[in-house]
């Protein structure tokens, strides 16, 4: 009779200690499943638009001109580009 009781005991500890591992390992699993979804669901944030200037406000047209003509003497503007860029701040 012994031997019986522990056979059962060990039987019951094998088994309660598989279903509680089983248990873990699920709700580790839905996690990262859910994880995943919730990343894959959300698209990337747009990027903020770039600020406007203030439409009528000559001292701020005229910062913005003196950054684009050091834009332009440091080479990373084209003469082109510059243009363009100054015809649409002032106009």
């Amino acid at each position: 009779m012994p031997g019986l009781l522990r056979g059962v005991a060990r039987t019951a500890v094998v088994a309660g200690t598989a279903t509680a591992v089983s248990g873990r390992v699920s709700r580790r699993q839905q996690g990262r499943w859910a994880q995943q979804e919730a990343q894959e669901a959300a698209p990337p944030a747009p990027a903020p638009p770039a600020p406007a200037p203030p439409a009528d406000d000559m001292s701020s047209k005229i910062e913005q001109l003196k950054q684009l003509g050091e834009l332009k003497d440091q080479g990373v503007l084209t003469e082109a580009e510059f243009e363009e860029q100054k015809r649409r701040i002032l106009g």
